[in-house]
C-alpha cells in the first residue's frame, strides 16, 4: 500500500516544516523468512470477502489505517519464486491516505520515504516501484492529486507535491494553467500570508472534486517532450 505523507526519514511521522516526501507504510518482519526486512501490510483473503474488502480490512486491523482517499487494485504478482516455500500469488493495491489521518501505528510499523526504501522483503520493493509508476501516470490524466494535497493550498505547495510524486521538476505557471483548464482546481478567493521575505500574497486554491475522475483521456498517449 502506498500513502501520501510528509515524511522525515528519521521519524515515524512527518513534520510539515520539512520537505514533503511520498511515503509508504511498512512493517518490520520479526520472524523467518527474511527477519528484519520491511514488508508491505497484507495477509490472506478470507472465504467470505472480495479483494477490495480484504485490502481495507487488513489495513484497519494491522496498521490502523481506516481512512483512504482512494484505493485501487495495482497488479497481480505471481512469480513462482517470489517467496520461499509454498507458492503465493499476491494481489497488490495502491491506497492513498489523507494527510489528516493519524493512525496509531504498531511499534514495528512506520512510514518510509519512497525515495529511500529500507531493505525490503521478497518482491515488495518491486511492488512499491509499480505503485509509484502508476501514481505518476495517473497524475497526467486524472485529478488524483486531490488525495495527496491538503484541503486548500497555494500553487507552490501543489507544485512541490507534483514534483515529489512525479520524481522530476514541473513549472508552477504551467501546472496552474493545465489544472485550471481541466477544471481540476479552483481559487478559494483567499490568499496566503506572505513569507519572511515579504512579497505579494499567494492565491489559495482547492480541488473541485474529492473523487477521482479522468481529466484528459488522451494524455497518456502523447509522446514525451
Amino acid at each position: 500500500m502506498i500513502a501520501s505523507e510528509p515524511v522525515d526519514p528519521q521519524s515515524p511521522r512527518g513534520n510539515h516544516g520539512l520537505r514533503t516526501e511520498l511515503g509508504v507504510l511498512l512493517w518490520q518482519r520479526a520472524m523467518e523468512p527474511q527477519t528484519g526486512t520491511w514488508s508491505l501490510p497484507g495477509g490472506r483473503l478470507r472465504d467470505d470477502e472480495d479483494l477490495d474488502t480484504s485490502a481495507r480490512r487488513q489495513l484497519a486491523e494491522k496498521v490502523d489505517v481506516r481512512e483512504l482517499w482512494h484505493i485501487e487494485q495495482l497488479s497481480v504478482f505471481s512469480d513462482p519464486h517470489r517467496v520461499p516455500g509454498v507458492r503465493r500469488i499476491a494481489s497488490a493495491y495502491l491506497g492513498l491516505v489523507p494527510l489528516t489521518a493519524d493512525p496509531q501505528l504498531p511499534a514495528d510499523t512506520r512510514w518510509h520515504p519512497v525515495s529511500a526504501l529500507p531493505n525490503m522483503s521478497f518482491d515488495h520493493g518491486t511492488v512499491v516501484h509499480h505503485a509509484r509508476t502508476r501514481l505518476a501516470a495517473k497524475l497526467s490524466y486524472t485529478n488524483i492529486a486531490f488525495a495527496l494535497a491538503p484541503s486548500s493550498f497555494t500553487m507552490s505547495t501543489l507544485r512541490e507535491i507534483y514534483c515529489t510524486a512525479l520524481g522530476y521538476e514541473v513549472d508552477t505557471t504551467n501546472l496552474q494553467r493545465v489544472l485550471s483548464r481541466r477544471k481540476v482546481i479552483t481559487p478559494t478567493g483567499e490568499t496566503a500570508a506572505p513569507g519572511k521575505s515579504g512579497g505579494r500574497p499567494a492565491a489559495v486554491y482547492r480541488f473541485t472534486d474529492d473523487e477521482i475522475r479522468v481529466t484528459d483521456e488522451f494524455a497518456a498517449l502523447r509522446p514525451p517532450g
